[in-house]
């Protein structure tokens, strides 16, 4: 949905494991650790800066890296809105996990074990939400366009 949403507004697309998945492919970096993130808030603020509105794909398990992006868009006077997408039915979620299309080469996608294994802090409050459990990725779309606007985002579509 990110990179939908990014297509048709015209913005900047950061995908975090595009960026990770580049690093350990030309810099030849095996130990990621945050250096992605690192990366994608340099190139967020960049954009910012000149105008650009940036739409980031990741995964933000903790406080820490959700208040992080929150400073990128701050640090330049942006507006920030952080959008949780979620999937509450964890047999969908799974099925959608294990037959997603490679989209990233190389890119070494997490078995089910380890999202459940995964070190995630739940949000407490400063953000949209979209359940996308019981639609398909159009009807989730659309709604995320209305959860935007129902929210004051103006958007061009």
């Amino acid at each position: 949905m990110a990179a939908q949403l990014a297509s048709n507004l015209g913005a900047t697309y950061l995908r975090i494991d595009t960026i990770e998945q580049g690093l350990r492919d030309i810099c030849q970096i095996s130990l990621i650790d945050g250096k992605g993130y690192e990366l994608a808030h340099r190139i967020a603020q960049e954009n910012l800066q000149v105008g650009n509105t940036v739409i980031a794909d990741s995964v933000n398990p903790w406080g820490l890296t959700r208040k992080a992006w929150n400073n990128v868009a701050e640090e330049v006077g942006a507006n920030c809105i952080n959008v949780e997408v979620v999937c509450s039915n964890r047999e969908e979620h799974k099925r959608r996990l294990e037959s997603r299309a490679q989209s990233v080469p190389g890119l070494r996608e997490p078995t089910w074990q380890e999202v459940l294994n995964r070190d995630y802090h739940p949000w407490s409050a400063g953000r949209l939400r979209i359940d996308t459990s019981n639609r398909n990725i159009e009807e989730s779309f659309e709604e995320l366009i209305s959860i935007l606007r129902n929210a004051g985002v103006a958007l061009v579509l």
